[in-house]
């Protein structure tokens, strides 16, 4: 039972993929993905959840805090959320494909 909840609590960890130009170019030259994590995750809980989820064997992970934006709108000012970020680099032979080519 407890086996069950870390492994669910794991799958929560990774929000999704953060796929833009930089993202794309990283995959390609080093092996790096990159994810959109929960705030409060850390590295090691990153690490199981990729492995987990991909099947995949990870060597390292770097962990980026993005400040939200300030946004305007009319005369009201807002703020987006912070978030965070992962770079997954995995081992040599390993690949995560996200656009389901085959």
């Amino acid at each position: 039972m407890t086996v069950n909840l870390a492994n669910e609590k794991l799958m929560s960890v990774l929000v999704g993929p953060h796929l833009s130009e930089k993202s794309s170019r990283v995959a390609e030259k080093v092996r790096q993905f990159v994810f959109k994590v929960r705030r409060d995750a850390d590295k090691k809980q990153v690490k199981r959840a990729v492995e987990l989820m991909f099947g995949v064997k990870v060597t390292a992970v770097q962990v980026v805090h993005v400040a939200g934006k300030v946004k305007r709108l009319g005369r009201s000012i807002g703020k987006r959320q912070d978030w965070k970020k992962a770079y997954v680099t995995l081992a040599e032979g390993q690949d995560i494909d996200f656009h389901g080519n085959a």
